[in-house]
């Protein structure tokens, strides 16, 4: 029975590409395009594309033209080649930059771009792309009825990079690195100065610059213990309701304790007692 399957299916698309075959030799263009938009209608993309792209020259200057290059660029999207269909929406707007369609191809252009957005792990270059090309669509389109979609978009991006410079910063933290934990975790807090999520990233501030200072040297204990306060303090005037200030004091007690020892140390050593 699966022979059989296997046998009727290498049959119909011998006889589909047999049929597309004979319309990509045929000098009839208007039969032509009507079947490339039948192809297009019934979502085989790759077909519609090819006979598409060989009406480029014949249409061109046409009433027609715009059709064309329109479901053109939609067979590349419809195939996933966001790639290319970011280039060939961007042509479209460049070619009929009047067109009724425009709109939809400036937004089409911008979601392609999310489109490529890749897994939070790998470069994000795409998704700073998509965030200002939507940006620049809501900025050029204000009334456009894709804008609350195109907003939504952004703080989407938006929270997939939040996502990823915690993940860095988290990344330090956890194999030891904990001056560069504190720096990337403040990084942070300044460039999603919005996020939710302040106030863990604060705390993770305070916890990683406690390590360094634990981790010291005597000689610089004091002026990093001194520094974990100072967070502590900037911890308490921005967030004095928080649930996590009494975690934040102990670090400064903590600190305080530290450097009180320090400076105990210190005095030993001085007077030999």
């Amino acid at each position: 029975m699966r022979s059989f399957f296997s046998l009727l299916a290498a049959v119909l698309l011998f006889s589909s590409c047999s049929k597309f075959s004979k319309v990509q030799k045929s000098t009839d263009y208007e039969y032509k395009l009507k079947m490339a938009d039948t192809y297009f209608e019934k979502k085989k993309y790759y077909y519609a594309q090819q006979l598409y792209e060989e009406l480029f020259p014949v249409f061109k200057g046409t009433e027609k033209f715009e059709d064309l290059y329109y479901k053109f660029a939609y067979s590349f999207y419809n195939m996933r080649d966001y790639l290319s269909a970011e280039n060939y929406f961007k042509g479209f707007l460049e070619v009929f930059p009047t067109s009724p369609r425009a709109e939809e191809m400036d937004f089409m252009r911008a979601f392609s771009y999310y489109k490529q957005s890749p897994k939070v792990e790998l470069d994000q270059a795409n998704t700073y792309k998509a965030m200002n090309m939507m940006q620049t669509f809501i900025n050029t389109h204000p009334g456009s009825e894709k804008v609350k979609e195109a907003t939504a978009i952004i703080d989407e991006c938006r929270a997939k990079l939040e996502l990823k410079e915690y993940r860095n910063a988290e990344l330090y933290y956890n194999v030891g690195q904990y001056r560069a934990a504190g720096i990337a975790f403040t990084a942070l807090m300044n460039n999603f100065p919005d996020s939710y999520k302040s106030e863990e990233y604060k705390i993770q501030v305070i916890k990683s610059y406690y390590q360094f200072a634990s981790m010291s040297i005597p000689e610089k204990k004091r002026e990093r213990f001194e520094q974990v306060i100072g967070e502590v303090n900037d911890f308490s005037d921005r967030f004095p309701e928080s649930k996590l200030l009494p975690e934040a004091k102990r670090y400064l007690t903590l600190s305080q304790n530290n450097i009180n020892a320090v400076t105990n140390e210190q005095v030993k050593k001085t007077t030999g007692r």
